[in-house]
C-alpha cells in the first residue's frame, strides 16, 4: 500500500459512541479496575509488572479465575501501566499510585477517552507481534539480553507483517467494492499479505505461508478481539484434529471457509486504524471531514471517492447551506479549463441533483455560461422546469466531451466508459467529423480514449484520426 495516494474515505460513528464502545471493552475495563484497585500496598517488579503474590487479589478484583487468569490479569495491568492508568511512584520501593488519565475515563472528553483506548490497542498490536517463545530463556546473553540470532524471529518482520494486514484489513473495509460491514476470511485475508498480486496460480511454498500466516493471525486476533479492535469466529480447531487425524470419527467440512476463521473491523477498530495511518503518513480521509469547507474543496477532494462515500460526503456538505447559496457556490466551484475541470463539473452535477426545486435560480443564470450552460439545462430538464432553451449543437458537443473527460478522469477505462463511447458512435453517425473541432481542452485526449475503448476497428480508426486534427488545430 502506497502512502503517497488517499486511501477511500471512511465513515466513522461519532466520538461519543465511539467513547462508550471503548470504555465497554474488556481490556481498557480491566485496567480501570485494577487502576482503581491499586493502592499503597501494591507492589510492582523490576519491569513494572505486578509483583506475583499480587495476582490472585487482582485477579479476583476482575473476576478471573482459571488457567489464564494470572495471564490475563498481567495484561490487564501492563495496559494500566502503558495507558496512564496507573504510574510508578517508587521505582526502589515498586510502589504505585493511580495515574492522572484515570480520571479522564469518567470526567474526559471522548476524545480523550478515545486517546487512552488508543494507547492500549498499541499495546495489544505489541504484544500480537511477539510469538510464544519457548526458546526466549535459552537464548538470553550472559548480559541477560535477547539473542535474536538464536531465535527463528524477526521483531520488525512480525510487526511490519501484522501492521501490513491490518491495513489490508482497514482497506478492505472501507472500498467500495470490498465486504463492507461483512467479516471478511481469514485465508483471503493471509493471503492478501503473501500472494504478490500480479501471481496467477499460487505454488505449494506460497500455500504454505499462507496457511503458516493463518495460523500466526488467528493468535494475533483472538488476542486483539478484547480490545474492540475486531470481532473474531477463530479458526475451528476440530480442522486441526482433522489435520492430524484425517480418518478420525471427527473430520469436518473443510469446503466451509468460515471454519478457517472470519475477522470483521468493528467501528472502534475503522477509528483506531486510521488513526494509525494518519500516524504512518498515509492520507486516510473520512466522510464528513469536508463539510465545513468550500465548495471548491468539495469538488476537488471527493474527485478520488467513489459514488457513495461522494454522495455521503456531498449531503453533509448541503445540510449545513441553504439550497439555493450552495447551488451557486457549486456552480462557480466547477469552472476552470485545468485538467480537473470536467471532474470537478461532474461532481457538481451529481450534488446538484441532491437539491431541491428552490436552487432553480441558480441554474438558470448560469444558462449562456459556456462551461455550465449544459449540465444547467440538463438539471433543468429532468426537473420539468419551464421555458428551458434548447442547447447550440457546439454546447451539446461540449458537454459530451467534457462527460467522457470526467468518466476517463474517475474510472478509467470501463465497462461503463466503454458502453457510453459505443452510444456515442452509434447514435450520431458524423460525430467525430464534429468532435474534433470542439474547442474544449480534453477533446484531443478524449477522442484518443475513444479509438481505444471502441471494439469497432473502423470506429476506433475514425476516432484516432479526428483525436490527430484535434491536436494539428491545438498546435496551431
Amino acid at each position: 500500500m502506497s502512502d503517497s495516494s488517499p486511501l477511500p474515505p471512511v465513515r466513522l460513528a461519532s466520538e461519543a459512541e465511539l467513547a462508550r464502545a471503548a470504555l465497554s471493552t474488556p481490556v481498557l475495563s480491566r485496567a480501570a479496575r485494577l487502576a482503581r484497585w491499586a493502592g499503597p500496598d501494591t507492589r510492582v517488579d523490576a519491569g513494572g509488572g505486578l509483583a506475583e503474590e499480587q495476582l490472585p487479589a487482582a485477579a479476583e478484583t476482575l473476576g478471573l479465575d482459571g488457567d489464564d487468569a494470572a495471564a490475563e490479569t498481567a495484561e490487564a495491568w501492563q495496559v494500566a501501566v502503558d495507558t496512564g492508568l496507573v504510574e510508578i511512584a517508587d521505582e526502589e520501593t515498586g510502589t504505585v499510585t493511580a495515574g492522572a488519565d484515570l480520571a479522564l475515563l469518567t470526567s474526559g472528553s471522548p476524545h480523550e477517552v478515545l486517546g487512552i483506548w488508543q494507547d492500549a490497542l498499541e499495546t495489544l498490536i505489541a504484544d500480537a507481534s511477539v510469538p510464544d517463545l519457548d526458546g526466549l530463556v535459552d537464548a538470553l546473553d550472559e548480559g541477560g539480553t535477547v539473542d535474536f540470532s538464536q531465535l527463528d524471529w524477526d521483531p520488525q518482520a512480525d510487526a511490519d507483517f501484522l501492521d501490513g494486514v491490518l491495513a489490508n484489513l482497514y482497506l478492505l473495509t472501507v472500498s467500495e467494492d470490498g465486504p463492507g460491514d461483512a467479516p471478511v476470511p481469514l485465508p483471503a485475508l493471509a493471503a492478501s499479505a503473501i500472494v504478490p498480486g500480479d501471481m496467477g496460480e499460487p505454488t505449494n511454498d506460497v500455500l504454505e505461508q499462507v496457511s503458516d500466516a493463518m495460523m500466526r493471525l488467528d493468535d494475533q486476533f483472538r488476542l486483539l478481539e478484547p480490545v474492540g479492535l475486531v470481532e473474531y469466529r477463530p479458526v475451528d480447531e476440530a480442522l486441526m484434529a482433522d489435520v492430524d487425524d484425517p480418518e478420525g470419527p471427527e473430520s469436518v467440512d473443510d469446503t466451509d471457509v468460515s471454519r478457517y476463521g472470519m475477522v470483521r473491523l468493528t467501528p472502534l477498530g475503522r477509528y483506531g486504524l486510521r488513526a494509525r495511518l494518519l500516524e504512518a503518513g498515509f492520507a486516510a480521509p473520512a466522510v464528513g471531514e469536508l463539510a465545513d469547507k468550500g465548495a471548491d474543496t468539495l469538488l476537488d477532494g471527493t474527485a478520488g471517492f467513489g459514488p457513495r462515500a461522494a454522495q455521503a460526503e456531498t449531503e453533509q456538505w448541503l445540510a449545513r447551506r441553504e439550497a439555493l447559496d450552495a447551488a451557486r457556490e457549486l456552480l462557480a466551484a466547477a469552472r476552470g479549463g485545468d485538467t480537473g475541470g470536467p471532474l470537478r463539473r461532474l461532481r457538481c452535477q451529481q450534488a446538484l441533483s441532491l437539491v431541491g426545486p428552490e436552487a432553480e435560480p441558480a441554474l438558470r443564470e448560469v444558462l449562456d455560461d459556456a462551461e455550465l450552460g449544459g449540465l444547467a439545462r440538463v438539471w433543468l430538464t429532468e426537473r420539468g422546469a419551464a421555458d428551458v432553451p434548447a442547447p447550440s449543437e457546439a454546447m451539446v458537443f461540449w458537454l459530451t466531451v467534457d462527460t467522457v473527460a470526467a468518466q476517463l478522469a474517475a474510472e478509467g477505462n470501463s465497462e461503463e466508459l466503454q458502453a457510453l463511447v459505443e452510444g456515442l458512435a452509434e447514435q450520431h453517425s458524423g460525430f467525430f467529423a464534429a468532435a474534433w473541432r470542439v474547442d474544449h481542452p480534453a477533446t484531443a485526449d478524449v477522442l484518443e480514449a475513444m479509438g481505444r475503448l471502441h471494439p469497432d476497428k473502423k470506429v476506433a480508426k475514425e476516432a484516432r484520426k479526428a483525436a490527430f486534427k484535434a491536436r494539428s488545430q491545438q498546435g496551431n
